[in-house]
């Protein structure tokens, strides 16, 4: 396993990286034996990053966590986020954000964190007070010790640039923005993250299931154009015998400028599955013919939450 530095926090990080949406049902039902297999197996690999949240599963994947890292949470940079509770239910107030964390720690068993996230600001219905009050409780959680380092995550790239430049955060975690279908995360977030000393966590590889071979969840607000062309670029791979998401992990792990990965597994098959494609590069014939698939929507992104900003 190859480790990076994550920003000026000076913690060396996997390049794959386990996160914890999967264990909360967010892509289908996951039983605790299959967690404590899959954290295992990836402990034993070397993947020493794992990311949660309070709205994965309710709080469930945070629980099942808090159980199976019980006597080796010291081999673990641990990361989770607050203010998202559902779908529909976000709660940025310093009192919200303090009541999730409280949560949070409860449930994984620990007193702190590494690294603390507001989770998906874009869904905000007042950025300024994201990029003050809720930045303000951050900078306070950092302090009383309940996290060593804090961020935010978020899609809309020219959000998560504003945070960087005026919250002082150390880490972000940007997704959909460093796959097959849309790059712009090395052009349009890592100059500023760099220029901050902020250490960026690369999330969605695999674009919330666009670049796989069964498709997108139905929750997916990918676009009907997006859609069609990934859908394209799967059946392509599959008459070539390749499976459409391991050449974009393969893709995704070639960028030597992303400190880590996020990879949303559940189940053991399928952190082996990421661990060899990140141990091999993508045949670069097919990637060519897939990208250019892919041309017609490349970098496209779509309007998420309230922010009708720079996507």
């Amino acid at each position: 396993m190859e480790y990076r530095t994550l920003g000026r926090t000076g913690l060396q990080v996997s390049t794959l990286s386990l996160g914890g949406a999967a264990f909360g049902g967010q892509y289908g039902a996951v039983t605790a034996a299959d967690v404590d297999a899959t954290v295992g197996a990836a402990l034993d690999a070397g993947v020493n990053l794992i990311d949660t949240s309070a709205f994965y599963g309710a709080g469930r994947s945070e629980e099942l966590l808090g159980e199976v890292l019980a006597g080796r949470r010291e081999r673990v940079v641990l990361c989770t986020k607050a203010g998202r509770l559902t779908r529909s239910d976000f709660d940025f107030t310093p009192a919200g954000m303090r009541k999730s964390v409280e949560g949070s720690l409860r449930r994984l068993r620990t007193d702190r964190v590494e690294i603390l996230l507001a989770h998906d600001i874009e869904f905000a219905t007042d950025y300024e007070q994201i990029l003050t009050e809720t930045a303000g409780v951050l900078h306070e959680l950092k302090a009383e010790g309940k996290c060593r380092f804090i961020g935010m995550s978020a899609l809309p790239l020219g959000l998560l640039r504003q945070a960087i430049e005026r919250c002082n955060l150390d880490v972000v975690i940007s997704y959909c923005h460093m796959t097959l279908q849309n790059g712009r995360l090395r052009s349009e977030l890592l100059p500023t993250a760099t220029q901050f000393g902020v250490g960026v966590i690369n999330a969605s590889p695999l674009a919330m299931g666009l670049l796989t071979p069964g498709g997108p969840p139905p929750w997916n607000p990918a676009p009907p154009a997006i859609r069609a062309a990934c859908c394209a670029a799967a059946d392509h791979c599959a008459a070539r015998g390749v499976n459409l998401a391991t050449l974009g992990m393969q893709f995704t792990f070639a960028q030597s400028a992303i400190p880590t990965t996020l990879t949303g597994t559940s189940r053991p098959a399928e952190l082996h599955a990421n661990l060899a494609a990140m141990a091999t590069p993508p045949d670069p014939q097919l990637l060519a013919e897939v990208l250019a698939i892919l041309a017609t929507v490349q970098g496209q992104s779509w309007p998420t939450g309230h922010w009708r900003g720079p996507t």
